[in-house]
């Protein structure tokens, strides 16, 4: 089984090397691409910085990892997605897996995720998909750049967060996910704990909003400023919800498809 894993957190992030160790241990193939620096929020934008008309990759050795190809690209997750399903990294995945995010990934708001995005992609170039972030909400470090996700706190260790349980849960999926439909998509995500002291896993619907939702604080001369402010309001059977219980969410995904349901007058 041939595994991509890649991330909007940028290649240093402790959430994409748990992912890739998780993937290892299960005996997959693995070749890790990420962004060189962070891309939060960056949706399924397919952009890249050039130099004289290349897109640079640096291979690196990631702690722990050795053996496993590992590239730090300075595009997208969702052109990296593409790039692996190129040939760019050498033979193309059957599967990519997106995250280990930090911050959820939940509600509507995945629109803006450059994790579901990565995941999103990767479908549509032929490819089963699972996005998996990790619930680190608070309140008083939210980004209105991160994509829906609610960051973590600078202050928290990261290493010490629970990086293994969404990466454990995830693998856990993988064997399911290739009997899935081709160009299946899994969002995933999973509260920062130990996995002996998780109650679960729940499928989930999609919230109507995200953890957080994008307000207007400041209306000024020339600049507007932004805030955010938990959500209220969804479903009880909604990723927010469960999640807010203590649960991992689960909810299947697809990509841009046409709305054969709606009728048009031409």
């Amino acid at each position: 089984m041939r595994v991509l894993i890649t991330n909007d957190d940028g290649i240093d992030a402790p959430g994409i090397h748990a992912l890739a160790l998780a993937a290892r241990r299960h005996g997959a193939d693995v070749v890790v691409a990420a962004p060189a620096k962070e891309s939060s929020g960056a949706s399924a934008a397919i952009s890249a910085v050039e130099q004289d008309g290349r897109v640079m990759v640096e291979q690196r050795e990631l702690p722990g990892l050795e053996g496993v190809p590992a590239y730090a690209v300075t595009g997208s997750p969702s052109f990296i997605a593409i790039l692996g399903a190129r040939r760019a990294f050498g033979e193309p995945p059957e599967i990519v897996l997106s995250g280990v995010n930090r911050g959820a990934n939940a509600g509507h708001a995945v629109l803006h995720s450059g994790t579901v995005g990565a995941a999103l992609t990767a479908a549509e170039v032929g490819c089963r998909a699972i996005a998996v972030s990790l619930d680190v909400l608070t309140m008083g470090a939210a980004d209105p750049t991160s994509g829906g996700a609610a960051v973590a706190e600078l202050m928290v260790d990261e290493a010490s967060r629970h990086w293994e349980t969404a990466a454990g849960l995830a693998i856990g999926l993988l064997d399911q996910l290739t009997r899935l439909p081709a160009e299946t998509v899994l969002n995933l995500n999973v509260p920062d704990v130990p996995s002996d002291t998780l109650p679960g896993i729940r499928r989930a619907r999609l919230a109507r909003f995200g953890q957080v939702q994008m307000t207007v604080a400041e209306l000024g001369r020339g600049y507007v400023r932004m805030a955010l402010a938990a959500s209220e309001g969804n479903d009880p059977d909604t990723d927010v919800v469960l999640l807010g219980q203590g649960y991992a969410t689960l909810t299947p995904v697809r990509a841009v498809s046409e709305a054969t349901d709606i009728e048009v007058a031409l």
